[in-house]
């Protein structure tokens, strides 16, 4: 049912991106998945870089969304069925911004929506979203979350 709604969405997802440095992408304890962060990467690719500032915001927002389309595929990886998702618990969002840039909720939204739009009520979540000085590969973004799934 859930594959069903991203594919209304037109949205394919990706091969899940492999870890850039000393870590796993995901954790299961008890039944909740730890998602670690995921940037806007496609096929290898960083997909949106630079700073976030008014000028970019769309971008961003994109960017935001991509990250949510990777967690995504990282769940279905895990889990092995969308189905078995109980609920979206948190996302925290880390947006490469300039000094002066202050809507960080707005890019993060774009993931936060993303998740509403597909998993309803089990996707409303609680979120932090804060604005950094830099991020790996220069992505503009990056979300990691903690899921809930049933057996």
């Amino acid at each position: 049912m859930i594959e069903e709604k991203i594919k209304s969405l037109e949205i394919t997802l990706p091969n899940p991106p492999t870890p850039a440095g000393s870590y796993i992408p995901a954790v299961k304890t008890g039944n909740l998945l730890f998602i670690s962060g995921q940037i806007p990467m496609e096929n290898g690719k960083v997909l949106f870089t630079g700073k976030v500032s008014d000028d970019n915001l769309e971008t961003a927002q994109k960017s935001a969304r991509m990250c949510a389309i990777n967690l995504l595929a990282q769940m279905k990886r895990e889990l092995g069925n969308l189905d078995r998702v109980a609920r979206i618990v948190r996302l925290s969002g880390f947006v490469n911004s300039d000094p002066e840039f202050y809507q960080h909720p707005k890019v993060i939204n774009a993931a936060s929506d993303l998740f509403f739009e597909i998993f309803g009520d089990k996707g409303k979540h609680s979120r932090i979203a804060m604005g950094v000085a830099c991020l790996p590969l220069n992505s503009m973004t990056e979300i990691d979350a903690i899921i809930e799934f049933s057996e």
